[in-house]
């Protein structure tokens, strides 16, 4: 099966994170999302999807993102029951996050007005991810120095086939 979402918007207030009994970092956070198209009576919907973050990830958001900030998550969607005070019955769902970016750069967030305020320490034009676990670095390759099956073209005219 299927269960893929990736979602582009801006944090409706600063993220909350909070940890387990176990000491897991778990930020939740929500996000505004316009829809394309405009209401019955012309006026612009907004859809509020509710995303929660775990470990190092959670605490990356927790760290760099505020309220306003445009912000793309890719996860899944999930379900929760649970019963409230009252013995009703209730049903949350929302976006547990594998992957959390930045939508925009600093400098475009501070040029939109409506959203601008206070630098969130991250460098124009780029998406900052934690740092992985020591456990989690990849280990460098040393590449061939010779031995390659690609060889230049000696009659490479640079006229391009298209």
């Amino acid at each position: 099966m299927l269960n893929k979402a990736i979602l582009m918007g801006r944090l409706t207030r600063d993220p909350e994170l909070r940890h387990t009994q176990s000491n897991m970092a778990v930020c939740s956070f929500r996000l505004a999302i316009d829809r394309d198209r405009k209401g019955p009576n012309g006026e612009r919907q907004t859809d509020f999807i509710d995303c929660v973050a775990w470990g190092r990830q959670a605490e990356f958001v927790s760290q760099w993102f505020a309220k306003g900030v445009m912000a793309i998550v890719v996860g899944r969607v999930q379900s929760r029951q649970w019963q409230d005070q009252n013995g009703n019955n209730r049903t949350a769902i929302e976006i547990n996050c594998d992957e959390v970016s930045f939508g925009e750069t600093k400098k475009s967030r501070e040029a939109n007005s409506g959203y601008g305020g206070g630098g969130y320490g991250y460098d124009s034009g780029s998406q900052i991810r934690p740092e992985p676990a020591a456990s989690q670095v990849t280990p460098a390759y040393d590449l061939p120095t010779g031995g390659s099956d690609f060889e230049e073209l000696a009659d490479d005219d640079g006229d391009v086939p298209f």
